[in-house]
């Protein structure tokens, strides 16, 4: 193990600056590898190393010159034979502390000076040599030490001269004028990386893992706290206070943090980033930086709150409470409550100083991070060259590590008119933009447009945006007060782009109307799009990341050759297709449904005389089953969106759960295909909830080989609902047109005597609270000076059923809203289907 003294690391800098000497004198054209890293394995290099003989010299050489000698005779050494390769020099003048401990001047000791004479020269060092590369006799293990006390030896060394380079700063003695041409060159120094840099550091070269460390004094010594491993909340732009670790920056393998910023371990994905110490929260301020919404919404951020807790109980000796339950997934959730109620209360009963790093996490090159840690292959060889990028591939590059602060430096050069809005992503500050911003004046890139997607018409139990309109984050938003809109704005956008203090003057104004519904179209660097619903519309529309070939056109059908239809409908509900064909005049031959939900059935079984056959589960439909009751000119259906939808935090997805069910919809789909040979009019129709993620959808639309089309119940009705539907009916993306006895206002769905507060609901769905209105839950009638709830019929209206439509079996009022919520928008479904009326017979 090396020594920590400056005079016992001094001689294998002497046996190492004796070998690259040699590699000299055999008239190698290539510079001489790094000082305290092993050599390069194409430049074939040897780099001395002393013998386990040779290092009983050292104590007795640290005290002397190492390229002086005392007597004319070189000293005895018994056992020990001389090296076949002898270098010889001359003597030198006794040097400076500074001269001993710097490698140039061990490599220059050769070199005449004036008033020197010729004396004898002392014979080197033994030492054993070795093979650059990967030689077969050389252990994995024994590489690790080699590699791990090099990296110290070059660390602590170039720590050192830095401490001497500071003195001699402030000294008076003019050592270079004394020095001559033998006066070294400062070391590199490491380059920071700028929080407000729009380019990514250069990566230093991997590190392997290693048994000691430099002094943790070192890193982040800029007295704002945070030291390395500590644990905290950061905040990110589009993110809530997210829980991670202070790590150093030779985990992150990039380069060093300029003072007041902290490279960070994020937990649940295990990524870093550079953030501000104004960024950050230590981990004993867990009651203020938990945010509830985004837990019940990201399984990430339940991950990351579970692993940052994990982490906690270990430190403040507290175990991780066990569970008897077989399920991992309820094991995991009942953990992270108890660990959570735990952390609520300050973490008793030893407190917030229970969380303090122990003294080995402090370390950054101890293996408390082993899985974060490069290979000691990948660090022993280097990697090959890297051949130089033209500026088109660079932009297409995308940063992992965007640095705190970016988005607020370019919001800064558009103020000083040295850049354009539309260069950047207003949503989080990338560079790489791919398409405008389909609400304000600015540009977006890819992920963001991601995260719109999936967040647009997402909504919290309140009726509001569960995210920020422009960014789709923020952890404290500001709610319009306009009871017709459900739009949200966090307090970083709108202090960034609309103005500082922006955000405290919206809350203290009351009521206060949004970006989006108010009289101006401009704030500051916020500016509304004029055309912003149809380019909202065409954002949907046009979002699709695959291609497919266009669905199979049908020529309208002879008004003398249309037959009934006959329909195939999955996951019937409460028959609202049949209800739609029976309102357009299509004549039905037939129409067997799929339904499980015992009030459906009863609601299509009264309301449409038995003309409905049911034929219980999906699954249980074979192809069998399809031959003897088809065949079918129309199939449609939309499968369960519970596991689907982002809203839901225990979602599990397309392929578990009643997500899976959308592979029978797929499976029946192409059993009632016609054949090959058929050329009869075949339509189908699928339907789910836009709120689902983005990997979701794009599976869906492989499956179906079409892309969907998003439409909303807005534009026909008296509340929002939007939908994605997959199909081929002809005509599916045409414009969305209210029909004259459409209610478009919630005033028109009514009883008499009864007031509407609003103009439009918000979705409706089987929660009982949805009904209710604007961040104060307001009730939306006004009945004798009284709120009151909608009515069971008044919500039939607003569906667009007919009243009285689910008021059968004594049904309660909470049965019937639970039917409505999971149905169709009857005016929807009549805008997609009233092309059939050219392929099917009518009334």
């Amino acid at each position: 193990m090396p020594s920590n003294s400056p005079a016992a690391a001094e001689p294998p800098e002497t046996s190492e600056n004796d070998a690259s000497n040699d590699v000299s004198e055999d008239g190698a054209d290539q510079d001489s590898p790094e000082e305290g890293t092993p050599a390069s394995p194409r430049n074939k290099r040897r780099v001395g190393r002393p013998s386990r003989k040779s290092k009983q010299l050292l104590p007795e050489m640290a005290t002397s010159d190492p390229c002086a000698n005392a007597s004319p005779s070189p000293p005895k050494e018994p056992n020990v034979s001389p090296s076949p390769r002898k270098k010889r020099g001359r003597q030198k003048p006794e040097q400076t502390e500074k001269d001993k401990e710097d490698p140039e001047m061990d490599r220059n000791c050769d070199s005449p000076r004036e008033g020197e004479t010729g004396r004898l020269r002392r014979r080197p060092v033994p030492r054993v040599t070795f093979q650059a590369g990967d030689p077969y006799y050389i252990s994995r293990r024994q590489k690790e030490e080699w590699l791990s006390r090099w990296k110290m030896e070059a660390e602590r060394r170039a720590y050192r001269e830095a401490e001497i380079n500071m003195m001699d700063d402030l000294s008076e003695v003019d050592f270079q004028k004394e020095e001559g041409p033998a006066s070294p060159a400062p070391p590199p120094s490491q380059q920071h990386t700028d929080p407000a840099s729009p380019t990514v550091a250069v990566t230093p070269e991997p590190v392997a893992r290693g048994d000691q460390a430099m002094p943790s004094e070192i890193e982040y010594q800029d007295g704002r706290g945070f030291s390395i491993g500590t644990l905290v909340f950061g905040k990110l732009r589009g993110f809530s206070w997210w829980p991670g670790r202070i790590v150093s920056w030779w985990m992150s393998g990039r380069s060093r943090a300029a003072d007041g910023t902290r490279w960070v371990m994020w937990f649940g994905d295990g990524k870093f980033s550079v953030v501000c110490v104004e960024k950050l929260m230590p981990l004993s301020s867990f009651s203020s930086a938990f945010h509830q919404p985004t837990y019940n919404k990201q399984p990430m951020y339940r991950k990351a709150i579970f692993e940052a807790l994990q982490v906690a109980s270990v430190r403040a000796g507290r175990p991780v409470p066990s569970c008897d339950t077989s399920e991992d997934a309820e094991a995991v959730e009942l953990q992270t409550r108890q660990m959570i109620e735990w952390a609520m209360t300050g973490f008793l009963p030893n407190g917030p100083q229970s969380l303090d790093p122990p003294e080995e996490e402090q370390n950054q090159f101890k293996e408390g991070y082993v899985e974060m840690w490069p290979e000691p292959e990948a660090a022993y060889t280097p990697p090959p060259a890297k051949k130089p990028r033209k500026n088109s591939a660079e932009k297409a590059k995308i940063r992992e590590v965007i640095d705190e602060g970016t988005r607020e430096r370019l919001i800064h050069e558009i103020k000083k008119k040295t850049r354009n809005i539309e260069d950047i992503c207003i949503s989080c500050g990338s560079l790489n933009v791919s398409l405008e911003h389909p609400l304000f004046i600015g540009a977006m890139c890819q992920g963001c447009k991601n995260s719109f997607l999936e967040c647009a018409y997402q909504y919290d139990d309140d009726g509001y945006q569960s995210y920020c309109t422009i960014c789709c984050g923020g952890r404290e938003v500001l709610m319009c007060g306009n009871n017709n809109c459900c739009r949200c704005f966090c307090v970083e956008c709108v202090d960034l782009l609309v103005g500082a203090g922006s955000a405290a003057a919206a809350i203290k104004e009351d009521p206060w109307n949004c970006y989006m519904c108010g009289p101006r179209s401009t704030y500051g660097l916020l500016r509304r799009r004029d055309d912003w619903p149809i380019r909202l519309q065409h954002f949907f529309a046009n979002n699709h990341e695959q291609e497919f070939e266009p669905a199979k056109l049908y020529p309208p059908v002879a008004a003398e050759k249309r037959k009934p239809i006959r329909v195939l409908s999955l996951f019937d509900g409460i028959a609202t297709g049949l209800l739609v064909l029976k309102d357009l005049g299509i004549q039905v031959d037939k129409y067997i449904a799929s339904e499980v939900c015992e009030d459906s059935i009863t609601v299509g079984l009264v309301r449409h005389q038995g003309r409905i056959m049911y034929v219980g589960d999906v699954r249980n439909v074979t192809r069998k089953h399809i031959e003897e009751w088809g065949p079918f000119d129309l199939v449609i259906g939309g499968s369960p969106c519970n596991d689907l939808s982002i809203v839901n935090p225990a979602r599990k997805g397309l392929y578990e759960g009643t997500g899976r069910l959308f592979f029978e919809f797929y499976r029946l789909l192409h059993e009632a295909r016609p054949k090959p040979d058929d050329e009869r009019p075949f339509f189908w129709l699928f339907e789910n909830v836009v709120a689902m993620g983005v990997s979701d959808k794009r599976d869906i639309s492989r499956f179906l080989e079409c892309n969907p089309v998003m439409i909303d119940a807005k534009e026909v009705s008296a509340a929002h609902r939007a939908r994605y539907f997959w199909g081929n009916l002809p005509g599916m993306s045409r414009p969305l047109t209210p029909m004259a006895n459409d209610r478009l206002d919630l005033q028109e769905c009514l009883e008499h005597g009864r007031t509407a507060k609003f103009e439009k609901l918000r979705t409706i769905t089987t929660r009982s609270n949805s009904v209710k209105q604007g961040k104060d839950e307001h009730f939306p009638v006004f009945m004798d000076n009284k709120e009151d709830i909608l009515w069971c019929t008044e919500m039939e209206r607003v569906f667009g059923f007919p009243v009285h439509y689910t008021d059968v079996s004594n049904m309660s009022r909470l049965a019937r809203q639970r039917l409505l919520g999971r149905s169709w928008s009857v005016p929807v479904i009549r805008h997609l289907f009233a092309p059939l009326k050219e392929y099917f017979a009518c009334n």
